[in-house]
């Protein structure tokens, strides 16, 4: 199992949108069988920065996810609520090395 923590900036005024838009995804994820396990989202205090933290089966499952045409869609249609670029951070269990 891996664990994922995006790390997103969203533009003032377009918070409940993003809210939004991660519950729709999360719901669709999870119903796909495409690996994920759990995700959750969390809002830095007293600013618009966003924290989506996933657990996945494995590194595979993630990296397909990425590179599917589903995430693609998804990050094109955030452009426009999203400030700079999303950073990702991937770790992994150290009991599972």
């Amino acid at each position: 199992m891996i664990n994922v923590g995006m790390y997103y900036s969203v533009r003032p005024g377009h918070e409940a949108e993003f809210e939004g838009a991660f519950s729709a995804v999360v719901g669709h994820l999870k119903g796909s069988g495409v690996g994920i396990k759990d995700a959750k989202l969390y809002k830095e205090v007293g600013k618009s920065e966003y924290m989506i933290y996933t657990e996945w089966d494995g590194l595979e499952s993630f990296k397909n996810f990425v590179q599917s045409r589903s995430f693609n869609d998804t990050v094109s249609q955030g452009r426009s609520i999203i400030d700079g670029r999303p950073r990702h951070r991937i770790f992994t269990d150290i009991k599972e090395q």
